[in-house]
């Protein structure tokens, strides 16, 4: 992928923007991390050149003034709920944050558990970080919030919630995921910092929409497309143009809430510091946009994605109609339509050719390997044995995996673990082509392409198995797939 976006400048602005706003206020900032603290995947396939883990490097930068809160709500440790991403509750990704953090060389000075209200859920989480020596805070539901601002900003609001004490100039609010109360933690510190004789400020850091950059601009709608099932809608910061003349970009939920906002910090305060919601923003990322065009372009692709996504969950009663209407929509604003994803066609034609499930890949050079069903190998697998080969420069007509590493791995499927299906998925394939690369010197050499397959684009005809969908995500490829089943969705094994 071509790059589009300048990473080192984006990580020397960045810190030293934060650094800056530092200065405003008493030497404290709350600053609100909206997004992926790491593995920011999204940014990197927009911003071609930004790093997964750029926020991580950047704080680490910041290490010495900065530390780190982690928040999470009651209600989602009552609900169990769980990150779509990685598969995990909110509770147990808490701690797999710390520990991340804490590797990297940050400092974490606690967990805070808001929206309570005497869940017994969120108790025995509360004991079990305790028995891990974290430090606990709790804070509570406030009735009427946000909109009871005399409550709230009281000793009966506010002021009932667990004061957070931080050693550190810089206080990073994180969560597992969005709704977790990271504004509302950060506005309670506000609150009790000031009865402190502390002037603490507040900040906002979302990398998404880039607030200078066009509303339209694709990289704004693919944050749109990314936000769907949330319905956030980015618009115009009418309170930036009134106060400076400048038009700038920011979404429907920060700019509903700012006059609350304003509300709270005048209570505080006795004035708001800021006088728009992009004014409470941090983000660098639009000053280190490289190429335009590159960025545009792989945003294009990323609506195609999540339209691809959403058609998907939307099958498995995972979404609702209206996102993929939605998602549908800002297609058709950018002018682009699923063909414009080269490896769609390229699948479906190869589908049509053989009367079974295909797939097709394409390569760094633009060249485009397709994968057929046959009875040795699931059309995924038989995508990545072909395009490993191509890479290779090896005839796709030479064996390289010898009959004696996938016997073995057919019986085991079929005679032991009660699979119906003797065809080898993806993380099979490569197990028995690293069998076979033990004796075989071309097989060692079709193995050593895989890292070349990183950041391809795949497509398959049909949705594949939860096995070979997290295989392309372990291999970084960006595959998409039919909404349609291969089998029965219910008894296909």
């Amino acid at each position: 992928m071509k790059l589009g976006f300048d990473n080192d400048k984006y990580l020397e602005m960045q810190s030293a923007h934060i650094r800056e706003r530092i200065s405003h206020f008493d030497n404290k900032l709350y600053l609100e991390f909206g997004g992926k603290l790491f593995d920011d995947y999204h940014a990197s396939r927009v911003l071609p050149g930004f790093q997964p883990d750029s926020k991580l490097r950047m704080l680490k930068e910041l290490a010495d003034q900065a530390e780190i809160v982690i928040v999470i709500s009651a209600g989602d440790i009552e609900k169990n709920k769980v990150r779509g991403d990685l598969g995990i509750t909110y509770d147990t990704d808490v701690i797999r944050l710390r520990e991340a953090y804490m590797n990297s060389g940050l400092y974490v000075g606690s967990v805070v558990i808001t929206q309570y209200a005497g869940q017994t859920a969120a108790d025995l989480f509360k004991q079990r970080l305790e028995r891990l020596g974290i430090k606990v805070y709790i804070h509570y539901l406030i009735p009427g919030y946000p909109a009871n601002v005399p409550l709230i900003v009281s000793d009966e609001g506010y002021g009932k919630n667990d004061y957070i004490e931080t050693t550190h100039p810089l206080v990073i609010v994180t969560a597992p995921g969005p709704g977790s109360g990271k504004m509302a933690t950060c506005l309670s510190q506000l609150y009790h910092e000031h009865k402190r004789g502390v002037r603490a400020g507040y900040a906002k850091f979302e990398t998404f929409p880039i607030w200078n950059i066009p509303l339209n601009h694709p990289v704004n709608l693919a944050y749109e497309a990314a936000t769907a099932d949330l319905n956030d809608i980015n618009m115009i910061d009418p309170f930036h143009l009134e106060a400076y003349g400048e038009t700038t970009v920011n979404y429907n939920r920060d700019v509903e809430i700012f006059p609350v906002l304003c509300a709270t910090f005048e209570r505080i305060y006795g004035e708001s510091p800021y006088k728009s919601p992009t004014d409470m923003g941090v983000n660098m990322a639009g000053f280190c946009i490289s190429d335009d065009e590159a960025c545009r372009e792989a945003s294009r692709q990323e609506i195609i994605r999540r339209y691809y996504d959403s058609r998907r969950r939307f099958l498995l009663g995972a979404c609702t109609e209206n996102e993929v209407y939605k998602i549908e929509m800002l297609m058709n604003q950018t002018g682009i339509t699923v063909h414009d994803r080269h490896v769609v066609d390229a699948a479906l034609k190869r589908a049509e050719e053989t009367g079974a499930p295909a797939s097709a890949l394409e390569l760094p050079d633009g060249r485009i390997v397709t994968g057929k069903t046959s009875d040795l190998l699931g059309a995924s697998a038989a995508l990545l044995l072909n395009a490993l080969k191509e890479l290779a420069g090896i005839d796709h007509e030479r064996k390289v995996i010898s009959p004696e590493a996938i016997e073995p791995i057919q019986r085991l499927k079929v005679n032991y673990l009660g699979s119906k299906n003797p065809r080898l998925h993806t993380d099979e394939i490569l197990i028995a082509l690293s069998v076979s690369a033990a004796t075989d010197p071309t097989a060692q050499e079709v193995l050593k392409q895989l890292p070349k397959l990183k950041g391809c684009q795949a497509h398959t005809s049909v949705m594949v198995s939860n096995v070979d969908s997290r295989m392309f995500k372990k291999l970084s490829i960006q595959a998409t797939y039919e909404a349609k089943f291969e089998k029965n969705p219910v008894f296909a094994k």
